[in-house]
């Protein structure tokens, strides 16, 4: 990594949709679109690791109205390089193609 791109212990991906089938919608799980991942072997990088969905809310809670909801990543899905996802409360339809930030820790290197 250079010095110039400052030191993000993350990479950016989005929040494509929830887990779905043809008809239904399974909200538990999102799925996740990281940036320069573009096949299975590289989703499998990314498994275990932390994702947090930042946004602002306009209500001050401990002196800020910046939020966050954690998940992590569980598993690939399909061979394009999209993962699931698991959060603690399950993200908003309103985020769909909102980025997500995929955070380089736990490290399994």
């Amino acid at each position: 990594m250079s010095s110039e791109a400052g030191h993000r212990l993350y990479v950016k991906g989005r929040h494509l949709s929830y887990q779905r089938g043809k008809r239904t919608t399974t909200p538990g799980t999102s799925l996740i679109k990281i940036e320069g991942v573009d096949d299975t072997n590289a989703a499998n990088f990314y498994l275990g690791k932390k994702v947090a969905f930042v946004y602002r809310a306009s209500k001050e809670v401990r002196g800020s109205k910046i939020r966050v909801i954690w998940g992590k990543v569980t598993r690939p899905h399909g061979n394009s390089g999209v993962v699931r996802a698991q959060f603690r409360r399950n993200l908003p339809p309103k985020s769909f193609g909102a980025s997500v930030r995929v955070m380089l820790y736990p490290s399994s290197i």
